[in-house]
């Protein structure tokens, strides 16, 4: 048996060398580029950080990563919260507990493309929601936020919670049924309210549980780019523009290899920044349950 498992750790090895190699090499190259003046071809030459500072000073960079935050406080906020809610909802033993399992996951089952295209039908004043509204009788109903420049966005927020509240249910709904149920009758017998034994003793113990969640959420928002473009295209005009848009623009329309790539390395640091944390908390742990 020891023989099979390092026969079979020695076939994995060079594969995993190559995956490691391909990656770290890929982002060393990435880098490198951003830091020439690389336009359709790469170029072997160097500027420092200049490209960089272009980014820095570039309006529509400035623009994308403000619709960034927006989305993603709003979007992370929305999940965590309506996610949470539905997990409660379904861990009280409901009827069709299954069913609604599946009804609530589907959504992120789809891919991001779909999700954009069916929310801007849903969205589109002339044929969506606001028409249907008026057909009804409510003549005066209006919802044209995705071509207003001001609210585009938050249609966008709207379609990522849509997608995303069922992956944060399925998780939630994990970590409540890790809760001791000896909990839940010693807070009956003391009388306690159902909202306060959430607040207070449920979530503070589902931490782990919380952390995954907010770092999966991050991570997808820092690269939310096929749900935009199915939308809005990053309209109107660049009022729902992301850093991954602004990053593909450049990049295959505007022929600027290195300033893409200083656009990529930027969400490479930032993803770093948000896994990085998450990453030494949980080394910390292992290393004190080790010790424990």
């Amino acid at each position: 048996m020891k023989r099979r498992g390092l026969a079979a750790w020695g076939a994995l090895l060079p594969l995993a060398l190559i995956v490691c190699v391909g990656y770290v090499g890929t982002v060393l190259w990435t880098v490198r580029t951003s830091m020439s003046t690389s336009r359709t071809f790469p170029k072997d030459d160097f500027v420092g950080l200049q490209q960089f500072e272009r980014l820095l000073d570039n309006e529509r960079w400035q623009h994308a990563i403000h619709n960034l935050a927006v989305y993603g406080v709003l979007y992370i906020a929305a999940a965590m919260l309506i996610g949470f809610l539905l997990a409660v909802f379904i861990d009280q033993k409901v009827r069709g507990e299954g069913a609604l399992r599946t009804a609530f996951l589907y959504p992120y089952a789809m891919s991001f493309v779909a999700t954009g295209l069916v929310w801007q039908w849903v969205l589109n004043p002339d044929s969506g929601l606001q028409n249907a509204m008026q057909q009804l009788g409510w003549k005066d109903f209006q919802f044209d936020w995705i071509v207003d420049q001001d609210m585009v966005i938050y249609t966008v927020v709207i379609a990522g919670t849509w997608q995303g509240a069922g992956l944060v249910m399925a998780l939630m709904l994990a970590g409540l049924r890790g809760i001791d149920e000896e909990i839940w009758k010693a807070a009956r017998l003391d009388g306690i309210p159902t909202w306060r034994v959430y607040l207070s003793v449920v979530l503070p113990m589902m931490g782990p549980t919380l952390a995954t969640v907010f770092t999966l959420l991050a991570t997808g928002v820092v690269k939310v780019f096929d749900t935009v473009v199915a939308m809005t295209q990053g309209g109107p005009g660049t009022a729902s523009d992301v850093p991954a848009k602004f990053i593909m623009d450049h990049l295959f329309g505007r022929a600027n290899l290195a300033l893409a790539s200083a656009g990529a390395v930027m969400l490479l640091v930032t993803v770093l920044a948000l896994v990085a944390p998450l990453a030494y908390v949980r080394s910390r742990q292992k290393v004190q349950g080790g010790h424990a």
